[in-house]
């Protein structure tokens, strides 16, 4: 199998990234041969609000990646979030068509099949399809029925659904600049592929996506996807709020929040004032000469940290599994950063908490193995995973074609010409 080109293109509230990924089969890991990072325009809690600073955001981002590569992109993965996103578990049966009683790959897709036949509004389109347990005759939990024997076969499947006309403008801004659309990922799934460890996903685990306009969260149980949702409050909304409470500008209070989250953590906010990183660092326009550095975090960040929370709690219970986490909750994204995070979410959640960064990757890593970015490489594991999915099909279909075309017939041929001897 030659080297495959994957690549990703993350379309977010702050930041537009593109990624070119090479799969080779000589390495387990897939290597990174092009990034770039772009500022966002255009996009507003995940949602298109004006197409044409979209596409030039992504054209600048993608003209960049194709000029690290060396590569021109013509196929990427795109992500989707924000509170558009909705979610839904269904349930598909049916009888299996083999006489013999042997459940094939073919039965598996027509269960899916059935379980996605939903009633659903014309607005919406199912982006994501994720098997979480296949029963066969009533024996349940199963993760993989073919090859078995039965004559029932059910499916439970997690559905992630989109706003069709976001989808839409999506698929046109980058037709627009001649780039097929390979498929649409859920922005929280893919952080989930790039930082989730299998056993984390087997205990039970919520991942937590803490984007600039919105947060995303996918909730693992049993190894499956099974819930899936986005809350409209980010990282910018802390911004906002020093902004305001600073009285100093959008870029001045992101500067100072950066600043924060770079040189404190826990421990040092413990320690006597002294000890805290001074302001006037930064250099910025403004007169911040009497700024507490505490009442920044305790007074105007903290109140807005725990409102996050808040709604990340509330989003547990809507999804009934809040007894089935005991792995807690890995927490990635650009605003996972933020001073304060980790700690305030342990005491408002109660449940243990990590910073999930990528890893698994290889090549031009230095800029992109942070939390910012592990939707944006979570696009290539995605799509190197579909890949693989894809040639395993083209294996099968393959070997049942070479059984037919020679086993079969030449036994039926050899039947057939001995009812002729005497």
């Amino acid at each position: 199998m030659a080297d495959k080109l994957i690549c990703g293109v993350d379309i977010g509230s702050s930041k537009i990234a593109t990624v070119v990924g090479i799969d080779s089969p000589d390495h387990d890991e897939l290597r990174i041969i092009g990034f770039n990072s772009t500022p966002s325009r255009g996009v507003k809690k995940g949602l298109v609000v004006d197409i044409d600073q979209v596409t030039t955001s992504i054209e600048e981002s993608v003209e960049k990646a194709e000029r690290m590569a060396g590569h021109k992109i013509t196929h990427a993965f795109a992500s989707v979030g924000g509170p558009h996103i909705s979610s839904l578990n269904s349930h598909g049966v049916v009888a299996v068509s083999n006489p013999q009683g042997e459940i094939t790959e073919d039965d598996v897709v027509r269960a899916v099949d059935a379980a996605k036949a939903i009633s659903l509004s014309t607005t919406r389109q199912i982006i994501e399809i994720s098997p979480r347990d296949y029963s066969v005759d009533g024996q349940s939990g199963i993760k993989n029925p073919v090859g078995m024997s039965g004559v029932r076969l059910e499916v439970d499947t997690h559905l992630i659904t989109a706003s069709t006309t976001n989808l839409k403008n999506i698929d046109r801004c980058l037709s627009d600049l001649g780039i097929t659309n390979a498929g649409f990922i859920f922005s929280g799934l893919a952080s989930a592929e790039a930082v989730l460890t299998d056993t984390e996903k087997d205990l039970g685990v919520v991942l937590v996506d803490i984007g600039g306009g919105k947060t995303d969260l996918c909730i693992y149980i049993d190894g499956s996807l099974s819930y899936s949702a986005s809350i409209p409050i980010g990282a910018k909304h802390i911004t906002n709020d020093i902004a305001v409470g600073l009285r100093v500008s959008l870029a001045s209070a992101e500067l100072i929040k950066i600043f924060l989250s770079k040189h404190l953590n826990a421990n040092k906010l413990k320690n006597k004032t002294g000890d805290l990183p001074n302001l006037k660092e930064l250099n910025i326009t403004e007169d911040i000469s009497d700024i507490s550095v505490k009442n920044v975090i305790e007074e105007i960040a903290n109140p807005r940290i725990e409102e996050i929370y808040k709604f990340i709690g509330e989003e547990i219970e809507k999804s009934d599994f809040a007894k089935n986490i005991p792995s807690g909750l890995v927490i990635t994204g650009g605003g996972a950063l933020t001073v304060g995070m980790v700690e305030a979410g342990r005491k408002i959640i109660g449940l243990p908490i990590r910073l999930g960064i990528p890893e698994k990757v290889s090549g031009l890593v230095d800029e992109i193995i942070d939390t910012q970015f592990s939707s944006t490489i979570g696009l290539i594991f995605y799509g190197k995973k579909h890949a693989l999915s894809e040639t395993k099909k083209n294996k099968d279909f393959n070997k049942i074609f070479k059984d037919f075309s020679i086993n079969k017939s030449f036994s039926k041929f050899k039947d057939l010409f001995k009812q002729f001897l005497p």
